[in-house]
């Protein structure tokens, strides 16, 4: 018998030796970083800008794999339930996180199932209007809308969008009747906003600037706290009469849950060295996002005290999932 479990406790020291030398030495094969949305989109190219560093650092590849559809949770549930061994991450938006689980019976926990790296960034959403709405400011416009109740058309990326959200956000907050028309991704709303059948769209930042800068639409205002970068003259909505009024997107990269502590603190490490490189953060800053890089137990802390929010504005509003 004593030699029996001297047999068991040296192959569970091998085996536990082993685990910690492939720990120590990962990564060892390529990573593969599954993004919810289609090439080109921000958080794909968030991954790209990513992925392409820790790659160049670790001497393995990083594959970016695009899983889009039902609003982010396929990708979501593909990155929660694979091996938590650091070779499948997510690089996720706020909404599959934070919003889904309000919206939608999920096949994921979005605290339980996954093991939060770091927060990449931040983006605002920017309120713009097509050019025959008589409104130069966001004051004029909720003076427009109050006195045509229900004629105000607004786009959005689709029920339970981040875009959604910031327009539910402001109906809340300025009391208003504004018609919502959803559409499969605000990039497809895009060319009715231009043609004029809708009236005003909030969006991410980096979709519509360049329309903004060639003066086919108009923008009234960001979501952020802070004035964005890349459109220092366009004012928030908390400056403009609304305090505290915040509605942005963030991109965070996640591991499945169970991954160990050492993998995913070499990864939040690394990830927080490529975040500080400037040319990295240019890139960021061309699609509007500014770099967080925060910890892990930040992050995690951050996901925790956002669901309920969300989930108030959610059940307070009536929205439901498309």
């Amino acid at each position: 018998m004593k030699q029996i479990l001297a047999v068991i406790v040296s192959v569970s020291a091998i085996v536990t030796a082993g685990h910690a030398a492939a720990q120590s030495n990962y990564p060892e094969k390529p990573i593969r970083i599954i993004v919810g949305f289609p090439a080109g989109s921000s958080p794909d190219i968030t991954a790209r800008h990513l992925g392409l560093k820790l790659a160049e650092s670790w001497a393995k590849s990083v594959v970016v794999e695009n899983v889009p559809g039902a609003a982010g949770n396929i990708a979501a549930e593909r990155a929660a339930k694979a091996a938590p061994d650091g070779y499948t991450l997510a690089l996720a938006v706020n909404a599959q996180i934070i919003i889904n689980p309000s919206l939608y019976k999920l096949p994921y926990d979005p605290v339980r199932d996954f093991a939060p790296v770091s927060q990449v960034g931040v983006s605002p959403n920017i309120l713009v209007v097509h050019r025959v709405v008589p409104a130069k400011t966001l004051r004029e416009l909720v003076t427009l809308a109050r006195a045509r109740p229900g004629e105000i058309t607004f786009a959005s990326g689709g029920s339970g969008s981040s875009p959604h959200l910031a327009a539910e956000l402001l109906k809340t907050a300025a009391g208003l009747d504004i018609l919502h028309i959803p559409y499969k991704g605000v990039i497809v709303a895009v060319p009715d906003l231009l043609a004029g059948r809708v009236m005003m769209m909030f969006s991410p930042i980096s979709v519509v600037l360049p329309l903004v800068r060639d003066g086919k639409l108009r923008p009234l205002a960001v979501t952020s706290l802070r004035r964005s970068p890349v459109a220092p003259d366009v004012p928030t909505i908390d400056e403009s009469g609304y305090p505290g009024f915040e509605a942005t997107v963030w991109y965070g990269l996640l591991a499945p849950a169970g991954t160990t502590a050492t993998i995913v603190r070499k990864l939040h490490l690394e990830t927080v060295r490529v975040l500080a490189l400037p040319e990295v953060r240019a890139k960021l800053a061309d699609l509007g996002i500014e770099v967080i890089g925060n910890s892990p137990e930040e992050f995690a802390a951050a996901i925790k005290s956002e669901i309920p929010k969300w989930a108030r504005l959610l059940k307070d509003s009536g929205i439901k999932a498309d």
